[in-house]
């Protein structure tokens, strides 16, 4: 499985401090996005949208704590980073729904930051 922890704040928006403090372990929950293998058998060829359909399957009866990314199909990306943004969130990622999973920086996704979301300027 492709996803990410999260601890979600008391405003239900993730919380990166949280989640690295390590306090807040036992509220981590897990948004799966994408899924790569299924019962031995390599999925990464199959596009995204039947990946997203295995995954769906898979999670039907999930454990408590494990969600699957909404995956919104169609021409919403600017209103979708809109709210993004509006809801602090860090940024969207965008996939073609018709792709194959490739690992590591590609072409065939798009990680758009939301340049006001608090770690960005974080100072090391």
């Amino acid at each position: 499985m492709d996803g990410e922890a999260v601890a979600l704040g008391v405003d239900g928006v993730s919380d990166f401090d949280a989640l690295h403090s390590r306090k807040h372990d036992d509220e981590v929950q897990l948004y799966a996005f994408d899924i790569l293998a299924l019962g031995g058998e390599d999925l990464r060829q199959l596009p995204l949208e039947m990946r997203k359909t295995n995954l769906a399957r898979l999670l039907r009866g999930r454990p408590d704590g494990m969600f699957i990314a909404p995956f919104e199909s169609g021409a919403i990306g600017p209103d979708l980073f809109r709210a993004a943004c509006d809801l602090r969130l860090e940024g969207i990622i965008s996939k073609r729904r018709d792709r194959r999973y490739i690992a590591g920086r590609t072409r065939e996704w798009l990680k758009i930051k939301n340049r006001t979301y608090p770690a960005m300027s974080r100072e090391l």
